[in-house]
């Protein structure tokens, strides 16, 4: 075996031999722990979800900031989305049943879709994570007529 062969041979093993100690060392492998914040097969305002996209299919998620005592527009959703609201409350109300609920820091929520509604924030600011199973270049708001975006 020539010098540069044993020399490559013997770089090769001590690296092969450190990457089997780093392993040894390694922490433990384990499954995480699971907590379900929400499973849903109707909105909070009770109406079921009868459809999802046919076509191409787009997750996206959206952190949405609310100011204290806010309203927002009305407006709708043209497929299903849930959200999770990191600090504040957020009280969603529908238009066409006049129905509310309020959902608090923790909380998980499921949106409904195409039904007119609005979200309104508490005494704090609200902050929520907000994810549309939504289709590639489709809005995930749309304004009530006459409305302002919601975002």
């Amino acid at each position: 075996m020539s010098k540069i062969s044993a020399m490559a041979f013997g770089l090769a093993f001590s690296l092969s031999a450190s990457a089997f100690a780093f392993d040894a060392n390694a922490d433990t492998v384990q499954t995480g722990k699971r907590e379900i914040l929400l499973e849903a097969t109707k909105s909070w305002n009770g109406k079921p979800y009868t459809h999802f996209t046919t076509g191409p299919a787009e997750l996206v998620t959206i952190r949405l900031t609310i100011a204290p005592h806010t309203v927002l527009p009305w407006h709708s959703h043209p497929f299903p989305n849930a959200g999770y609201v990191l600090s504040g409350t957020l009280t969603l109300h529908d238009r066409a049943s006049g129905d509310s609920h309020t959902f608090h820091a923790g909380e998980a929520f499921a949106e409904s879709v195409d039904d007119v509604h609005r979200g309104e924030s508490g005494d704090e600011p609200t902050v929520l994570l907000i994810t549309y199973a939504a289709t590639p270049g489709t809005p995930t708001s749309v304004s009530a007529k006459g409305e302002k975006p919601e975002y």
